[in-house]
């Protein structure tokens, strides 16, 4: 019972820690629990059909491909199996969540709750990867490997779907071009976030100096999504705080009017 506990802990853990962080960055008007909560589990709930996606294009990849290279592997399983399957999974449980939602009346809620729908997602994955393990080291060992580098992911590619998310539902104009890259954009950083670390364990017993670059490439790349990512909050933060101005200077407005 007590290694069940702390195996769950450190699950739920970079969930919960990473829902408080993108929660205290919204900084204007904060969203109903409740709606935080149905997001997540929407979030939860978009596991199912990226799982049948998922399973149906690696079939079609086994079936067609006998005896593919190692890379050919990890940019397929990267980029299609996991990127597409999970991220179009995501973006159309958000849009039927949150895409009507009266809550969802300013630019940085599409952050909020996108990142807490792909946590949602990313908390279902990790506890199937935690107590999918042979014993308790390998368990330990994967629920702190997935804490630093795959929840940290998922949270990072929905900031990235949020954001252009809220600006589809803001900027009209351009919706359709913005709600192509909410699934995109998610879509090739989480494609090459997966088709790096396929590549380094798969050649991480045969060719050493090879896993060495591709660790070291993977590094470089986390650094890089987390200061895009860091970029995009602080620009919806501010569309925020002009949509907020705009709306107490129309309420004056109409104040002064009607006094």
């Amino acid at each position: 019972m007590p290694t069940t506990l702390i195996l769950s802990a450190l699950a739920i853990l970079p969930v919960v820690l990473l829902s408080i962080y993108v929660y205290r960055k919204d900084k204007f008007e904060k969203e109903p629990f409740g709606m935080l909560l149905k997001t997540f589990f929407f979030g939860c709930l978009s596991v199912i059909p990226a799982v049948i996606l998922e399973g149906f294009l690696m079939g079609i990849h086994q079936a067609t491909t006998a005896n593919g290279s190692v890379l050919s592997y990890s940019l397929y399983h990267g980029f299609v199996v996991a990127g597409f399957s999970e991220e179009l999974s995501k973006l159309l449980l958000l849009a039927l969540a949150m895409w009507r939602s009266r809550h969802f009346n300013e630019y940085f809620d599409g952050i909020v709750y996108a990142a807490f729908l792909s946590l949602g997602f990313a908390g279902v994955e990790n506890f199937t990867y935690v107590f999918g393990q042979g014993d308790l080291y390998a368990s330990l060992h994967t629920a702190l490997l997935r804490a630093a580098v795959s929840v940290p992911g998922h949270f990072l590619f929905g900031v990235a779907m949020g954001y252009y998310f809220a600006l589809a539902k803001f900027e009209p104009a351009k919706r359709m071009s913005h709600l192509v890259k909410a699934l995109l954009v998610p879509l090739v950083l989480h494609g090459t976030f997966d088709a790096l670390i396929f590549s380094y364990s798969l050649f991480s017993d045969e060719r050493p100096v090879i896993s060495i670059i591709l660790f070291i490439a993977f590094i470089f790349f986390d650094i890089k999504i987390w200061k895009a990512g860091k970029r995009k909050l602080n620009k919806l933060q501010l569309k925020s705080e002009v949509q907020h101005w705009e709306n107490y200077q129309y309420t004056e407005g109409d104040d002064g009017e009607n006094g």
